[in-house]
């Protein structure tokens, strides 16, 4: 009989006054009773609606019953069959907008904590089960791969599992992209990303870092080195700002810029260690998505007393998932909704001393049918920070479009693809993830580059 509780199994986190101090991951996991318990949860509806809302198309109802069986070794097979970062995809995936809003349970209750499940089989494999990835029997033709974030890191294993020989270029010194420098380690430990990376490695995957491509090699150099397929999974790293009087001060970053130095500088082992990044006593966010969100929440962990997030509309309209703002609310951070900057203030030493804002009231919805923020005459006030941090978006960098000629780009950095295949304008050229779509999500990018590794073996072969 099926567990026919309305409620999710709790999942254990650490306490609010407790971790915005620290990094260390704020929910703890599932136990092994409590990850059956929630299995059995799930109905193993007939039509499995929740598999349509996976970018990568797990056979969640088939993992889920194996969990509830108790074969969890199982279960970890089921789910790499088609994802291979499950331990990544079960922290970070907003799966309360993709598998888990089709849920049949939600219709009365909660839906079945899919995630949840997916985190607590791919940490037991972690732990008890040994890596059986080998690679298979090479057909000896070369693939290249522009970046090592999660698209390019899908894009790399399905080929590498196919018998494509592999290589894996990253411009940082660190394989993982996104995964290791934008994800703070209170949400995504490192060393697990590793270990996935370690897996893909095992296929028999080439990671070559350091590897700038569009400076050190271009797209043309690696065709004519051998490589018959080129995919770029090249992120979007080119933060933008709102070009407001003061963005050019001491003490203000972007949010790609903070998080950069607080995950691959080790800024995160604060305050075992002195920290590369400075957080005044007061730090303003601007933004409300879930980088303002961990940008805010590191804040805290650094030492700032007062940590704002900026939002010019209401909580309503916050794009960040709501779990990161219950969090972020517990650990307290303080949401200045309805407000505007205008300009940041400094001092004559050329530092950050504040940010003066506007209030906003929300008028008629706009094309993407938010409503739009509006101006309140006369409402201009101040308030004292130390530290300002951009987040409102990032896009592509525009290195590698600039030196490939014959790639289509969108006006605002993207490459331009076929939807279907992830194909370029430049023959065998393909490109997935946020380099195409902006600033998106990691299952988002991890479907575009299973997409485009399915488009290029039959290109191939």
């Amino acid at each position: 009989m099926p567990n026919m509780a309305l409620n999710k199994v709790k999942m254990p986190e650490q306490e609010p006054d407790i971790r915005n101090k620290n990094f260390k991951e704020v929910t703890l996991g599932y136990e092994d009773a409590m990850a059956i318990e929630e299995a059995q949860r799930c109905l193993n509806c007939k039509t499995k609606p929740c598999i349509a809302g996976c970018p990568v198309n797990v056979k969640i109802p088939e993992f889920i019953q194996l969990v509830a069986d108790g074969k969890f070794e199982e279960a970890y097979y089921k789910i790499k069959e088609t994802n291979s970062l499950p331990a990544v995809c079960g922290r970070v995936c907003p799966q309360e907008t993709q598998c888990e809003q089709l849920c049949v349970r939600g219709k009365k209750g909660e839906p079945v904590a899919i995630g949840r499940l997916e985190r607590f089989v791919a940490d037991w494999y972690m732990k008890n089960g040994k890596n059986t990835e080998t690679k298979p029997k090479s057909n000896g033709i070369k693939v290249a791969v522009v970046g090592s974030g999660p698209s390019g890191l899908t894009c790399a294993g399905d080929l590498a599992k196919l018998g494509y020989e592999v290589t894996l270029f990253e411009a940082f010194h660190v394989p993982g992209g996104v995964l290791m420098y934008g994800i703070p380690e209170f949400r995504l430990p490192k060393a697990l990303v590793q270990k996935e990376i370690q897996t893909v490695k095992a296929l028999g995957v080439d990671i070559q870092t350091n590897m700038v491509i569009g400076k050190v090699l271009t797209i043309e150099d690696l065709k004519n080195e051998g490589y018959k397929a080129v995919f770029i999974g090249s992120g979007a790293g080119l933060p933008s700002f709102m070009s407001i009087p003061g963005e050019n001060l001491n003490g203000v970053y972007s949010a790609n810029e903070f998080l950069t130095r607080i995950n691959l500088m080790s800024a995160y082992k604060f305050p075992d260690t002195d920290t590369p990044v400075f957080v005044g006593k007061s730090v303003a966010v601007v933004g409300g998505g879930n980088v303002a969100m961990d940008a805010a929440r590191s804040a805290k962990r650094l030492g700032a007393e007062n940590v704002y997030i900026i939002y010019r509309r209401s909580e309503t309209e916050l794009p960040a998932r709501i779990e990161e703002v219950h969090h972020a609310k517990e650990e307290g951070i303080i949401l200045k909704l309805l407000t505007n900057p205008k300009q940041i203030l400094g001092t004559e030493a050329g530092w950050v001393k504040g940010i003066e804002c506007v209030s906003m009231e929300l008028g008629e919805p706009d094309k993407s049918g938010r409503r739009r923020p509006v101006e309140k005459k006369g409402s201009e006030h101040i308030i004292d920070i130390e530290t300002v941090i951009m987040s409102i978006g990032q896009s592509p960098n525009p290195l590698i479009a600039a030196t490939t000629p014959g790639l289509d780009v969108q006006s605002w950095g993207g490459i331009i693809v076929e939807e279907e295949t992830g194909a370029t304008s430049k023959s065998g050229v393909y490109a997935g993830g946020d380099a195409v779509t902006g600033a998106a999500t990691v299952i988002l990018a991890m479907g575009a580059g299973k997409k485009a590794a399915e488009a290029i073996d039959k290109l191939l072969s």
